[in-house]
């Protein structure tokens, strides 16, 4: 119960008669009873007041900061238990670091604004929640005429599979029949998914299999809905799209997948073990029989509630299998966000209260010392570093000055065959382990150096098999002529003709990463990098946005079989 002094909107006399303890206490209880009970109408009378408008009709965004690190079926869950009113959530999906819905319901809002602070996370932190008033969400804004609608739900019934419960949506864009009609159905606007969902929703509620193969969508931020739209289905086919991360399927957590196919995507070549894949994918889907048309053994039950690693005097302390494919699937998506992607992603591995440090070692006999100088700055070797407020502050402490210390290091791209892994301690609860090997700068004025490094991880369990950072300890130091020589070149096809130079090799490096990344045939992602001045950041700024637009070709992209 809040004091009424700590209360603003409470009232209460300063002349009331003294009575005993208990009754006053009885009776301010009554009044702060009251005024909170007066308090919660008003702010509901408010919001509806706010809704007046027409083109706002009730609607509002609840807003989850550093969301994103949260489950959304785990997050959905407990906001539903905690509201007082049911709600449907509409367009759920993470922006940036935050995770975000909309209602469209004064009451659920109100409701809504009571739950923040009541939820607490694994590190029993409370969650904030911010309910404000919102216009009709983009995603749900009906881009399509009430004959249109009709159009598509037409199209769709012609693709659906009564007998099989199926509906296949491959290449729906094409479909003349839409064509026919000037209706666009680009799957990657959330607008148009949207009205797929629902037609899905209303007119197949006994769906079982849904096929999106070849509709090149990048992201599935849209179909995030389709748990709750479409829950019968067991069967999706996601194959030949342009998915780069393995990340997106987080967005899908919560269907009951009996089969799934995903091959044809880019982030599929990411990796180079077969079982590593599978567990990858597996975690996301824990009942998955099927991948890409093989079957899986039979998904091992495991006591979710429980946030353990392995245990170690089962396993043994060389690691079992299962616990070496976690730790490698971490450092494969780890260093390909770090090396070619927005470094602040790597907010999410990160724990709230993780430590990061870097350290440079000073060798007299370095024959280019000044070549680190960009690291220098950033070194703590405590050895040399006397300066106790220097100490402090080149010790990063909380995931957003980790990120942020991470994202002005130089531009880098490591080599994964010179990787040697050791796991040095296990626990239940948590992992002690470190990578070596060598990278190259790729930008800048050191561009193509080769540096050595040392990278030191303490992790304990996050969601869904994943790993939780909570201590990295980075060493850097230049390459020796053994490592450098060491260091295997990426075999790429020679792209050269009489009217343009041959590429160096870290050009050609950089058009095969951007070849893995974007999907694009080999000649196509040279002359996007060539275009932006081998600018890579740039380069995929500009291919996301004419993606998005249906402004590349077909042709440009490499043909799955």
């Amino acid at each position: 119960m809040r004091d009424v002094h700590e209360d603003p909107k409470v009232r209460y006399s300063p002349y009331a008669t003294q009575c005993n303890k208990q009754r006053r206490k009885w009776r301010n209880e009554g009044k702060i009873h009251v005024a909170v009970w007066r308090d919660t109408n008003r702010r509901e009378r408010e919001m509806e007041q706010d809704t007046q408008d027409g083109a706002m009709q009730s609607w509002f965004k609840v807003t989850i900061p550093f969301g994103r690190k949260y489950d959304k079926t785990w997050l959905m869950n407990s906001i539903q238990r905690h509201c007082i009113v049911p709600f449907t959530p509409i367009d759920f999906h993470y922006d940036k670091n935050r995770a975000r819905f909309f209602v469209q319901d004064a009451r659920a809002a109100s409701a809504l604004k009571d739950v923040s602070y009541r939820i607490c996370n694994e590190q029993g932190r409370k969650i904030l929640l911010t309910v404000i008033p919102s216009s009709i969400p983009y995603s749900v804004q009906n881009k399509f005429t009430a004959e249109q609608m009709e159009q598509l739900k037409l199209t769709m019934k012609k693709r659906y599979d009564v007998s099989q419960q199926s509906l296949d949506l491959q290449k729906l864009r094409f479909d003349p029949d839409l064509k026919g009609q000037k209706i666009d159905m680009v799957l990657n606007r959330r607008y148009c998914m949207f009205a797929t969902l629902q037609i899905i929703q209303r007119n197949f509620p006994e769906l079982s299999s849904l096929n999106l193969c070849n509709n090149k969508l990048y992201g599935l931020d849209g179909l995030s809905d389709v748990v709750e739209k479409a829950p019968q289905v067991k069967i999706l086919n996601l194959s030949k799209n342009q998915l780069k991360s393995a990340l997106e399927l987080n967005k899908l957590k919560g269907m009951k997948l009996e089969e799934l196919w995903l091959e044809g995507n880019p982030f599929c070549r990411i990796f180079l073990d077969q079982s590593v894949y599978v567990s990858a994918i597996r975690d996301c889907f824990p009942t998955l029989l099927r991948l890409d048309g093989q079957e899986l053994s039979p998904p091992v039950a495991i006591d979710i509630d429980a946030p353990v690693l392995i245990n170690p005097y089962k396993e043994g302390y060389g690691g079992s299998e299962s616990l070496k494919n976690i730790v490698l699937r971490f450092l494969q998506e780890y260093y390909l966000t770090y090396d070619y992607g927005d470094r602040r992603s790597l907010l999410s591995v990160y724990h709230d209260e993780a430590c990061f440090s870097l350290t440079i070692p000073f060798n007299p006999s370095d024959p280019d010392p000044n070549s680190l100088c960009d690291y220098f700055k950033h070194s703590r070797n405590m050895k040399n570093l006397k300066d106790s407020f220097l100490q402090e502050q080149l010790l990063k402490h909380k995931k957003l000055d980790i990120v942020d210390s991470l994202s002005v290091l130089p531009k880098t791209q490591h080599d994964f065959s010179s990787f040697f892994m050791d796991m040095w301690l296990q626990m239940e609860t948590m992992l002690c382990f470190s990578v070596n090997g060598v990278f190259k700068e790729v930008e800048g004025k050191s561009q193509g150096c080769v540096r050595a490094f040392t990278r030191t991880f303490i992790a304990t369990p996050g969601s869904n098999s994943s790993l939780c950072i909570v201590n990295d300890q980075l060493f850097v130091r230049n390459a020796n002529p053994d490592e450098i020589r060491r260091v295997c070149p990426i075999p790429l096809p020679t792209i050269c003709s009489s009217s343009k130079p041959t590429l160096s090799q870290e050009q050609q490096q950089m058009v095969q990463a951007f070849s893995v990344q974007s999907g694009m045939k080999v000649e196509w992602s040279q002359k996007c990098l060539e275009d932006n001045e081998w600018n890579y950041t740039r380069a995929g700024q500009i291919f996301t946005t004419l993606q998005t637009e249906g402004k590349i070709p077909e042709e440009a992209f490499t043909k799955m079989p």
